[in-house]
């Protein structure tokens, strides 16, 4: 089997699918009605309650379904800020948080709140102390989540709940890609998940709000789900759910260390067996099951696409996949490459064997993009002064990157070369071709058409 996309929707897990056949004949009657048939509904519906509240390491009564991870996300933030509205409208997110949590605090601003982002270093780790300086008098709310989702880096959650404490401010955990590893610890405020991504079937998420914590429920309220998430519950999906999270927590601390080989494997050999490589990611705090990479002089979707040939599929942050122009914000926050990237993330049970062919296929998918860019129509070098420019004026990356990289060996050490782009993607793509080259990235400048990038060789 060669998806190695988990960390987008893991396969559905066999006790899930055999959960949700058993819960049709049972689970199809409105839970909320007396008469035999409607009982037998909650029934269901309070046991896999209960078996997820296990898992997360919370009340049952504190714990609602809800339609999916990102409306837990949605549900969870607009609760809580309306219920801290009057201690202010100041709102604290990680700069690599999912576009769930971002799309949120968007909002926020919209209607006149305000909103801080806390960088990460180049591992895609955040600081806890960094969360104590941006905490204010007026903040409602902090978010963080508990591993990235497009390089598995794990944060610091318990400490960062530590400080979010003692300041008196509840912390929101975006818990969707670890909650089927473990519980997360630390004395957060509210979690959220969502089922797909542990191997239960879509269209279901965990919104969990901590006794205490001051919650207001937005837009119409119903009796469904303590009001917060309104509507028929999907009494099948929600018992597969459940019980697909407690067999994925009965196998986690094994296949963990299995996975965890593995993708320590493809860490240490992708960079041996490919050219201009960086593995990205903090190399310990990270989830078993993924590893992520970027390739210099690659487009990654066309990388994609000839993986997809060989058989496998894999996911990338880069700037031209998801139907989207912009770099990645988490690759962006990072400062790492944004062309060229692929995310590998291991579902349960792959086999070592996939590995090792994703291994030997990797370089030839590679050596095929490279060679279709590697002679792209040639950008047009000039000499101004003692500065050798590079025009690729209408040319998307990775071409402005492939023609800094051909040309700097002309310029002497301590010359400069200037880019002219106006692809998004090259200020992310240019600082990180420097970093990992080790060259000098002196800046940005405008230009008559795009930006101008100075790029000093400095070996």
């Amino acid at each position: 089997m060669g998806y190695f996309d988990a960390a987008s929707s893991a396969p559905l897990h066999p006790v899930a699918r055999q959960a949700l056949l058993a819960s049709f004949d049972e689970g199809w009657a409105d839970p909320a009605r007396l008469y035999k048939e409607g009982r037998r509904a909650r029934m269901l519906l309070d046991a896999a309650r209960e078996a997820a509240a296990e898992a997360v390491g919370c009340r049952p009564d504190e714990l609602a379904f809800t339609s999916s991870g990102t409306r837990a996300v949605h549900t969870g933030i607009a609760g809580a800020l309306a219920g801290r509205r009057r201690v202010g409208r100041h709102l604290i997110v990680s700069a690599v948080e999912h576009s769930s949590v971002l799309h949120s605090a968007e909002l926020l601003e919209a209607a006149g709140g305000s909103v801080t982002q806390v960088a990460v270093d180049r591992g895609g780790l955040v600081d806890p102390a960094a969360y104590g300086d941006a905490l204010r008098a007026d903040t409602a709310l902090a978010c963080l989540q508990s591993a990235n989702h497009e390089v598995g880096t794990e944060q610091p959650v318990g400490a960062v709940a530590e400080v979010c404490r003692e300041a008196g401010v509840p912390l929101l955990v975006d818990a969707a890609q670890s909650l089927g590893w473990g519980p997360v610890d630390g004395g957060w405020s509210l979690l959220t998940a969502s089922a797909h991504k542990w191997g239960g079937p879509s269209g279901v998420g965990l919104l969990v709000v901590r006794k205490g914590v001051r919650f207001a429920v937005q837009g119409p309220v119903d009796e469904r789900e303590s009001g917060r998430a309104p509507g028929f519950e999907n009494i099948p999906a929600i018992v597969a759910a459940a019980a697909s999270l407690r067999a994925v927590r009965a196998e986690a601390a094994e296949e963990a260390a299995r996975l965890r080989e593995l993708t320590d494997r493809i860490r240490a050999r992708v960079p041996r067996l490919v050219s201009d490589v960086e593995v990205v990611g903090d190399p310990v705090r990270r989830l078993p099951g993924v590893v992520t990479f970027s390739c210099l002089y690659v487009d990654g979707e066309a990388l994609l696409h000839e993986l997809d040939r060989e058989g496998f599929s894999v996911s990338s942050g880069s700037s031209c996949t998801s139907s989207t122009l912009t770099p990645s914000h988490v690759l962006r926050a990072m400062g790492v490459l944004s062309e060229g990237n692929v995310r590998v993330s291991l579902p349960l049970g792959t086999a070592e064997e996939d590995v090792e062919r994703f291994l030997a296929v990797l370089p030839r998918a590679v050596t095929a993009v490279r060679e279709k860019l590697g002679a792209p129509v040639a950008s047009e070098v000039v000499r101004e002064e003692d500065v050798l420019v590079v025009d690729s004026l209408g040319k998307r990356c990775p071409i402005p990157v492939i023609e800094l990289a051909k040309v700097i060996g002309d310029v002497p050490v301590g010359g400069l070369v200037r880019v002219l782009s106006d692809d998004e993607a090259a200020r992310l793509d240019i600082p990180a071709w420097c970093e990992m080259r080790d060259q000098e990235y002196v800046g940005e400048e405008p230009a008559d058409e795009g930006r101008a990038f100075l790029i000093r060789r400095a070996s």
